[in-house]
C-alpha cells in the first residue's frame, strides 16, 4: 500500500482483497517473520525521551506503540488458535486505548515486549507455516468485524506491524532521529 500524509495512517488503511491467494499468504507470513527486525530495527538507538514522544499529536508514544503490538500480536495469536481447535468460536475484544494507558504500557523498558514480540512471532509463523490452504479458511466470529478467516487475520496482522512500525519511522523521519 502506499504511503499517506495522514499520520494516523503511514501505510494506507488496510484493505482485504480475497480470497488470498498462496503468493499473498507467503508474504503474510514472511511479513509476520520479519516484524521483529522492523520493530527493533525501527526503535533502535532512541532514548527514553524519544521513547515517550507521541508519534502524532493526541497519538501514542512510541514506548506505548511497541508494547501494543505486543499486547494486538498476543491477542491475534490466541485467536488463531482458537480459530484452529474450534468451530467459529467467538473471540472477545479489548480496549486498545485503555490497555495503552495502564502502566506497563506507559514505563515498562520496551525490551519486555521487544523480546515478547520476538518469541510469539516465531511461534506465530512456526505454527502458519504448518497450515494447510484449508486451514486459512477457517473463521472466528469478532464481535465487530463478524465472521473473519484466517486469511483475513493473517493480513491485517501483516498490515498491523507494518503500520506501527512505520508510526515509529515516520517520527524519526520528521524528527530528524535517523
Amino acid at each position: 500500500m502506499a504511503e499517506t500524509t495522514d499520520l494516523r495512517y503511514p501505510i494506507g488503511k488496510h484493505q482485504f482483497e480475497g480470497p488470498a491467494t498462496f503468493a499473498q499468504r507467503e508474504h503474510w507470513m514472511t511479513e509476520i517473520e520479519e516484524a521483529p527486525n522492523r520493530l527493533e530495527a525501527a526503535v533502535k538507538g532512541l532514548s527514553d525521551a524519544q521513547l515517550d514522544t507521541p508519534y502524532r499529536e493526541g497519538g501514542w508514544t512510541v514506548r506505548q506503540v511497541v508494547h501494543h503490538l505486543a499486547d494486538s500480536h498476543m491477542n491475534a495469536y490466541i485467536r488463531t488458535r482458537l480459530a484452529l481447535t474450534e468451530d467459529a468460536p467467538a473471540i472477545k475484544t479489548y480496549n486498545q486505548g485503555r490497555w495503552a494507558e495502564l502502566a506497563d504500557a506507559k514505563t515498562a523498558p520496551i525490551d519486555f515486549s521487544l523480546s515478547l514480540f520476538r518469541g510469539l512471532h516465531a511461534r506465530w509463523a512456526l505454527l502458519l507455516r504448518s497450515l494447510g490452504a484449508d486451514d486459512f479458511a477457517r473463521t472466528v466470529m469478532h464481535p465487530e468485524r463478524g465472521r473473519m478467516t484466517l486469511d483475513q487475520s493473517l493480513a491485517l496482522y501483516a498490515w498491523h506491524g507494518r503500520h506501527h512500525v512505520a508510526h515509529i519511522t515516520s517520527l524519526r523521519e520528521r524528527m530528524g532521529w535517523v
